[in-house]
């Protein structure tokens, strides 16, 4: 008993601040790998914990792991892997492209402030740093704006890049991951009814 107690406490891996997400029916939900072991995994979220008994976890590169939760107690979640996995890799998060933060999609009605203009706007994702958004107008580069999303803190930034209607905002405070996780968690749970803006109000 004693050596497969050490056996198993050795091919454990701790992984405390890898952020991922969990994707269920009802959303996308942010946590963090406390542990993971080729057979299954803990997580730790910073809001209610997911009802569902199958989730699908995705890294921050994309790859995903269908779990089936095991046993649930205050903030934590463990969850056993559908197959044996590639730890080395798991932890490698290997990614051809440069590592970025997590992105939540989540869709919903925006509110964009620019040089005296409101736009409406449509969410499509959201990091810790930054937001994609559509719009019906082409805004420049390095244009600093004002973000607002119902049941989200108001933010400031500027544009980092455009594609054609698609912008991407970089916000000038980061969000720890906790509250980010909390946001998201509270949008998701209670959608709020769009803002009702004309499409361009220019202030006096």
């Amino acid at each position: 008993m004693v050596q497969l107690i050490e056996r198993r406490a050795s091919d454990r891996h701790s992984l405390m601040l890898r952020a991922a997400k969990v994707l269920t029916p009802a959303g996308e939900w942010v946590c963090n790998v406390r542990e993971v072991s080729e057979t299954g995994l803990r997580l730790r979220f910073f809001h209610d914990l997911p009802e569902d008994r199958y989730l699908l976890l995705e890294l921050t590169n994309g790859e995903r792991y269908p779990l089936e939760v095991m046993w649930r107690k205050d903030d934590l979640l463990g969850g056993r892997f559908a197959a044996p996995i590639d730890v080395a890799q798991f932890i490698a998060e290997p990614n051809p492209h440069p590592r970025r933060q997590l992105r939540v999609r989540l869709r919903g009605s925006a509110l964009v402030t620019t040089g005296g203009r409101d736009y409406r706007a449509q969410l499509v994702d959201l990091s810790q740093q930054g937001a994609r958004i559509e719009l019906g107008s082409q805004l420049d580069p390095l244009q600093v704006v004002r973000l607002e999303v119902p049941g989200l803190p108001l933010r400031f930034g500027q544009v980092r890049w455009r594609d054609g209607f698609a912008h991407g905002l970089f916000f000038d405070r980061p969000m720890r991951l906790d509250e980010f996780a909390r946001h998201i968690h509270a949008v998701q749970a209670r959608p709020a009814p769009p803002p009702q803006v004309d499409t361009a109000t220019r202030y006096g």
